[in-house]
């Protein structure tokens, strides 16, 4: 606590208390306590709590304890204890003095073994160009009849939204993953030890063909954590442009039919869509260097509509929004996303 409050006047007490892991009341908490017991003096101290008259004595109790700790019925919940002394005509004592004196004695605990869940470090990855970040989902495209469906796999390069690699198949399995990843990987020539490839925690992310895979061509692995969908919301959000389209049907006939829905969607995706995440420029033409040429005939487009009407906008010459430079996952809380110079005005 006296660290955050000497870091206050530096770094601000919201970052103070972050620095020293704090939430960000805490020092106004403690300083309220110090100025309540300057008021108030030091407390008092509390009397102790007389025994009460029907209390069981050390003798009663150590005879209870040593029924509950017996061979008989060391297995045995105290209230079948309870019932069980009650019909062979002893009392001992209740169930919930039962409880409380084996609890005084390291008697009383649950017996059940619970699932300890280990901490799941939050995934931080920065990509500044493409083939850097990979992020790489699984979906379900229902098929003909109930219950049915087929599996989609997709790799997706964060940084320009290109869809490096798709497959679909009948069944999830890691020999599929295996596969589309050494293809995709051969198929770009991704040089060993730049690429990250980051999933979620589904069977076949975390299988160990997978894992032996991505060791043998020097990828480095990450994994979202359990239950948290933002870890992984590049390829979430691609899933949902694909099954928002006008054409996406309920239910495909075969999977011969998925497989030419998703050939002419992504050819659509990566060629056509206009991605509002890079600059409405297409997937193909950032991942392959060609937005910077579009972004010339886009500004002489702009400055020649400035030059016939320029109170159109108000004689301030419009300027394009400036490309993102990063593309995220989690970034840190004091971390922004490093963009050009901003120009203003601006227009979508």
């Amino acid at each position: 606590m006296t660290a955050a409050t000497e870091l206050t006047p530096a770094l601000g007490a919201r970052a103070a208390c972050r620095a020293v892991g704090l939430w960000r009341g805490a020092p106004a908490r403690q300083q309220a306590r110090v100025h309540r017991r300057t008021l108030m003096g030091p407390p008092r101290p509390r009397a102790p709590r007389p025994r009460p008259p029907l209390a069981l004595d050390t003798q009663e109790q150590q005879a209870l304890l040593d029924a509950l700790n017996s061979e008989r019925f060391a297995d045995t919940a105290p209230a079948t204890v309870h019932a069980t002394l009650l019909d062979e005509g002893q009392y001992l004592g209740s169930v919930r003095t039962m409880y409380r004196l084996l609890a005084a004695n390291g008697g009383c605990r649950e017996r059940r073994r619970q699932l300890t869940h280990p901490a799941y470090t939050k995934p931080e990855l920065l990509a500044l160009a493409p083939n850097q970040v990979w992020s790489w989902d699984i979906t379900k495209l229902k098929g003909p009849a109930k219950w049915t469906c087929f599996q989609l796999y997709v790799i997706l390069d964060i940084f320009s939204r290109f869809v490096v690699g798709w497959l679909i198949a009948p069944r999830e399995c890691s020999e599929l993953a295996q596969q589309i990843i050494a293809e995709t990987v051969a198929r770009h020539d991704v040089e060993p030890g730049r690429l990250t490839l980051h999933a979620d925690r589904g069977a076949a992310m975390r299988s160990k063909p997978v894992a032996s895979l991505l060791v043998d061509l020097d990828v480095a692995k990450s994994h979202s954590r359990p239950h948290v969908s933002d870890d992984n919301p590049y390829s979430e959000a691609q899933f949902k442009t694909l099954k928002y389209r006008p054409e996406f049907p309920a239910r495909f006939g075969c999977i011969e039919d998925a497989r030419s829905h998703c050939q002419a969607f992504f050819a659509w995706y990566n060629s056509q869509h206009r991605h509002s995440g890079i600059g409405h420029m297409t997937p193909h033409s950032v991942h392959y260097g060609l937005a910077a040429p579009l972004r010339v005939i886009r500004q002489a487009a702009l400055d020649a509509a400035f030059a016939v009407n320029p109170n159109r906008f108000k004689n301030r010459r419009p300027q394009l929004r400036p490309m993102p430079t990063a593309a995220w996952i989690n970034p840190p809380p004091e971390e922004k996303t490093p963009t050009s110079e901003p120009v203003a005005p601006t227009l979508n």
